[in-house]
């Protein structure tokens, strides 16, 4: 048996106030699937990760979902857990659809996005085409008052390119008739 030696490398994340998730892996990292990953991983890039799942107690922010997009190139489901804010409650307002800070952030080839135990904010993240752009998203999940609030009712054009071709909405009623939303996931109805 011949066993060479490899270099390894470790992540720490404290997931909550009182529960830390460590992972220790041989490099280059060679699976598919990364589970707890906070706002602290190496720079390093994941050629193999297709599958993420992102959690932290303190809020991501912009340079995050930038750092994820060059660390995780073939990325297709994200899920996103984090109920807390990187803004202040009075700045949580939508009125900067006009004023770009940042460069928009493009993730060829994501297919499922899960919002569901995210922050408001992170549907914005996501949802506007001038923060972020997804082309293949074709699977959301979302906690339906905040997909209402981020797209304005269904009639806000800074949310409507990137969920056009969604097929698969999740967590809607059954039968949920909501003005706008056939015109706002066409591809929902096909």
């Amino acid at each position: 048996m011949n066993i060479g030696l490899q270099d390894v490398t470790s992540i720490v994340n404290y997931v909550c106030d009182s529960r830390a998730a460590c992972s220790i892996f041989s490099l280059p990292f060679q699976f598919d699937y990364l589970k707890d990953l906070g706002n602290k991983f190496p720079n390093i890039v994941f050629s193999y990760v297709t599958y993420l799942h992102v959690k932290d107690n303190d809020p991501f922010r912009h340079e995050f979902f930038v750092r994820i997009v060059q660390s995780f190139p073939l990325l297709k489901y994200l899920q996103i857990y984090n109920v807390r804010s990187s803004l202040p409650v009075d700045a949580m307002t939508f009125s900067s659809d006009n004023c770009q800070l940042y460069s928009t952030i493009e993730y060829p080839h994501l297919t499922t996005l899960d919002l569901s135990c995210a922050h408001r904010e992170y549907v914005e993240q996501f949802l506007n085409e001038t923060k972020t752009y997804m082309p293949c998203l074709t699977e959301l999940l979302v906690v339906l008052s905040d997909l209402i609030i981020v797209t304005k009712n269904f009639t806000r054009n800074e949310t409507l390119r990137n969920c056009a071709k969604v097929k698969t909405l999740f967590n809607l009623p059954p039968r949920l008739h909501v003005e706008g939303l056939c015109d706002y996931f066409p591809s929902l109805y096909k």
